[in-house]
């Protein structure tokens, strides 16, 4: 997941001839689109990436996807398009629009405070927290530290809830890094305790509304939480640390710790992605399934005074033919990619397995972009 301001500040420039495709070892059923197939794999190979994937999508879901490389470095077995990635930071998005699901339902104000809300929690009176709003916490605004001891909240075992309960207890004790409210500072810290506050007005863990009230509603059907495969074997895309190396191990736990979970735990296929992307995308024009047409504006616009708001950094590209939407994810073993292009009614998907790959996945990003709209 990512800990700072991410790639969706750079800009997408400096388009190159791409080299031919050097061939695949999947069926084409199994790698997805061939043109797709032939920009992503020399970037892959560019960037000696185990597995790089990408999609084009629309306001229907996914337009085209593809998928190369190998699951594992020095494995045997491919990546395929029906594979699991994990999303990293770009489940803030998801995150936010929950929140937006308990604006529209009266169970939440995007001016509501940690103190309205949690009104008897030890040590919230007098804290310089207590004021912090539900869109400073999204708009990275609360004064709040990047990252909390995480491990000592998971050491508590018991449910995610319980977790967060504490993790709200453990932020109320530790001093701001600015001021609430003044300045920018991306904090996963935040994100988590406005997912808490989801939890406490909707009375379910974050978990089980994003199954219920995103997921299931759009038709998302493989999304999960945490790390993918089953352990010790190639069955879903191994992690790998920035050098290349392998994880020594794979599987559910091999992830930032659950309890930061509306920070950026969530993992899906490259469709089941473009589902909520898509959704995205219909929201611009009012079309959404989740939301009023109010809330999208809301959830896809910049907080006041910065070019980031909602789980989106936002922001201006003449290939976008106005303005972007764009994130990066990245738990230091996988790295995802997203740029929403909302007048052109499209956006752009890479993901890898392999952590710290963002120069690798803004040129895959740029590479699918230059594919659908030639002259960007």
């Amino acid at each position: 997941m990512s800990h700072t301001r991410r790639s969706w500040m750079a800009s997408l420039s400096g388009w190159a001839l791409l080299p031919q495709h050097s061939g695949q070892a999947a069926e084409a059923s199994e790698s997805g689109d061939a043109d797709l197939v032939a920009l992503l794999e020399p970037i892959r190979l560019k960037h000696s990436l185990p597995a790089l994937a990408g999609a084009i999508v629309t306001t229907e879901g996914v337009k085209k996807q593809a998928a190369t490389g190998m699951r594992k470095a020095g494995g045997k077995k491919p990546v395929t398009i029906r594979d699991l990635w994990h999303l990293g930071s770009d489940t803030k998005a998801m995150t936010s629009v929950l929140a937006g699901i308990a604006v529209d339902a009266g169970k939440l104000s995007w001016d509501s405070t940690l103190e309205s809300i949690f009104p008897r929690v030890a040590g919230m009176k007098g804290s310089p927290y207590a004021a912090v709003t539900l869109t400073q916490l999204l708009s990275h605004r609360s004064g709040m530290i990047a990252n909390l001891p995480w491990g000592l909240l998971a050491m508590q075992g018991g449910k995610m809830e319980s977790q967060r309960s504490e993790g709200l207890k453990l932020a109320l004790r530790t001093p701001p890094a600015n001021t609430p409210g003044s300045t920018f500072l991306y904090s996963n810290t935040g994100y988590m305790l406005a997912g808490h506050m989801i939890e406490e007005v909707l009375g379910r863990e974050w978990e089980q509304l994003m199954q219920e009230r995103v997921f299931k509603p759009l038709g998302i059907k493989e999304a999960g939480f945490g790390g993918v495969g089953t352990p010790g074997r190639e069955d879903q895309p191994w992690p790998h640390l920035a050098s290349g190396k392998p994880t020594p191990m794979n599987g559910p736990a091999v992830d930032n710790l659950p309890v930061l979970g509306p920070a950026g735990t969530v993992h899906a296929s490259l469709s089941d992605w473009a589902l909520f992307i898509a959704d995205q995308l219909a929201g611009a024009v009012g079309k959404g399934k989740l939301l009023k047409p109010e809330t999208y504006a809301r959830v896809q616009s910049a907080a006041p005074g910065g070019d980031y708001g909602y789980g989106w950094g936002v922001s201006k590209r003449a290939w976008a033919g106005g303005k972007t939407l764009s994130h990066d994810g990245d738990n230091t073993m996988n790295h995802c990619s997203a740029w929403v292009a909302p007048e052109k009614g499209l956006a752009f998907l890479a993901c890898t397995n392999q952590g710290d790959t963002g120069p690798a996945c803004d040129e895959a990003i740029s590479a699918l972009v230059r594919s659908a709209i030639p002259r960007a």
